[in-house]
């Protein structure tokens, strides 16, 4: 047994394996299945989050380097390859493209290499690390991407698994802090909602008998990590809302893109 396959844990349900299972994908385990559709039994429409959101990085990832010119992508939560991943929607627009994916779950580390295959003009490149592990990713990071030219720092997911509150954003900062001006931060996160009772029930069921554990905020709360950066419209907003072509159901996953 390699290292990777050693960290693996298949007798517990993942996210990231539900997340891919919601979404059509193939790596996940009968334990991420069973427990990815006990939570769609609890809020039937949670299933729709993963593919909103997945939506929302191809819309946010396309706008960043159509119209703010941004060739530099630091994807930290990369989670498991999925269709139009952060370098093929960025290096569609812009073949020189670079980007760096970050995760610390060894499945993904398994598949990494399906995150490696860009464009000849472009660099892609994939760390084993931990979003608290700040100095580590910039360190790393910074040997595939200039950090003196503008960076959009993606977010997708990945706060939520901060429980504390001020950890979280003091991490989000010290990353936004180390990066040029005209960088850009991408963050979607779980929120708690009054409309939506049920996912509060979903996200209880999950941190009972799943791993690692969420933290769900208020919108207003997950628009704190966008302090001291330019909004751009339309704001804080539901990922499916965000720039979206055809008016969709709001989803309890709620993204914005702030520029510094």
């Amino acid at each position: 047994m390699t290292d990777i396959e050693s960290r693996i844990d298949t007798s517990r349900p993942h996210t990231a394996r539900i997340w891919n299972y919601w979404t059509g994908g193939k790596d996940n385990y009968p334990v991420d299945r069973e427990a990815g559709d006990q939570i769609r039994a609890l809020h039937p429409g949670i299933g729709e989050y993963a593919k909103a959101d997945r939506l929302f990085l191809g819309r946010a990832v396309r706008h960043l380097a159509e119209r703010e010119g941004i060739r530099q992508f630091l994807d930290i939560g990369t989670g498991l390859p999925s269709a139009d991943n952060t370098h093929e929607v960025a290096q569609r627009v812009a073949p020189d493209a670079r980007v760096v994916y970050v995760d610390n779950d060894p499945l993904v580390l398994a598949h990494a290499r399906a995150l490696l295959v860009g464009t000849p003009e472009g660099r892609t490149d994939y760390l084993d690390a931990d979003l608290r592990d700040v100095d580590t990713i910039l360190a790393a990071a910074a040997k595939t991407l200039d950090l003196s030219q503008p960076v959009a720092l993606m977010l997708l997911g990945v706060v939520i698994f901060v429980e504390d509150d001020e950890e979280s954003y003091a991490i989000v900062r010290r990353l936004m802090d180390a990066l040029a001006p005209g960088s850009h931060l991408v963050l979607s996160h779980t929120v708690t909602h009054p409309d939506m009772p049920d996912v509060d029930a979903a996200v209880a069921f999950w941190n009972e008998h799943g791993t690692p554990k969420l933290t769900q905020r208020t919108p207003a709360a997950v628009a704190r990590y966008f302090d001291g950066l330019e909004l751009l419209g339309p704001g804080v907003v539901s990922c499916s809302a965000w720039r979206a072509e055809t008016t969709t159901p709001d989803v309890a996953m709620y993204a914005g893109v702030g520029r510094k």
